[in-house]
């Protein structure tokens, strides 16, 4: 069967993408610019997202204490060990929110990221509610030269969930900000987390419709995960039903399900999350990797003659 997306996997693959167009491997260099979030700063709350410990997702050489190009370096080193066949990168500024700063001292950033030849674009992790027209404009100055992508943490489709997590913001806001980059030409992704509390396996299906009508380049998907030490870990010890926690045999079958209903037109970059078990505060999956998960729901995708889009209703 041929597939929309031009290649053979059963869904649109964020790896494939980057071969067809950039004829290459690329690989992410992660940043942390000592950016802060409004719902931590105190501008629309404090304690910042339930669920949320950066520290469990960072890797080593990831640290604000160090310069833009100190991190660069060492990523450069660390993945050339790593992958030998990487030579081209992407500056993924994914701690906090990336955005939440002036112009100014955002083109001060990502000129530093930019000066690098072997840098070809910028990932850029933020908050709906944390873009303007002028940060939208620089951005789709940098895109004209550059590979540039927004990735907006969405998380949910639903207010009631927004708020139970201590977001500090809306659905709408996440739709109007998706709506606004586009319009300027800029690549957009997605981040959604399956299983926060008071959400249904049937409530997170859904999403699949209506994420599918939205402006998105490229989407990510992450099983919720407790983290020791945050506010949800404390949630979950003493409401434990609230929470859908999937096992990995679940989880496969879910994200197919929810694959299936999802517009084909989307990248999809990660099916799920990976902490380190040592932070963990709740049920996880042991050792597996993320790379034996995707091994996993590929196989089970064959085996149930499905592909990403097959039964989307828009």
């Amino acid at each position: 069967m041929q597939f929309p997306w031009g290649h053979q996997r059963r869904f649109n693959s964020y790896a494939e993408y980057f071969k067809q167009n950039f004829g290459r491997r690329i690989q992410k260099l992660t940043i942390d610019a000592g950016f802060t979030c409004p719902n931590r700063d105190g501008s629309k709350g404090s304690g910042g997202c339930t669920y949320c410990d950066n520290d469990a997702f960072n890797p080593s050489y990831c640290h604000p204490e160090k310069s833009i190009k100190q991190q660069i370096l060492e990523g450069i080193e660390f993945h050339e060990k790593r992958y030998r066949r990487a030579t081209n990168y992407l500056a993924y500024f994914q701690p906090y929110s990336n955005t939440y700063a002036p112009l100014a001292k955002l083109r001060e950033i990502y000129s530093k990221a930019l000066e690098f030849p072997n840098i070809i674009g910028l990932v850029i992790g933020t908050r709906p509610d944390c873009i303007d027209r002028d940060k939208l404009e620089y951005f789709a100055e940098l895109s004209r030269s550059k590979y540039i992508i927004l990735e907006f943490g969405l998380e949910s489709c639903y207010n009631a969930t927004l708020r139970r997590i201590n977001r500090g913001h809306t659905f709408e806001e996440s739709v109007a900000a998706l709506g606004m980059a586009s319009q300027l030409g800029i690549k957009t992704g997605a981040h959604i987390i399956f299983g926060l509390p008071g959400e249904t396996k049937e409530a997170m299906l859904a999403e699949a419709e209506i994420l599918s009508k939205l402006p998105i380049d490229n989407i990510k998907f992450h099983q919720l995960q407790i983290i020791k030490g945050t506010a949800m870990a404390r949630e979950y010890r003493e409401n434990p039903g609230d929470f859908e926690v999937f096992s990995l045999k679940e989880y496969i079958d879910f994200i197919i399900d929810f694959t299936e209903r999802l517009n084909p037109e989307f990248v999809i970059e990660r099916f799920a999350g990976e902490v380190p078990p040592r932070y963990l505060d709740g049920p996880g999956w042991g050792l597996i990797r993320n790379d034996q998960v995707l091994d996993m729901i590929e196989k089970r995708m064959e085996e149930r003659k499905t592909y990403q889009g097959r039964v989307l209703s828009v």
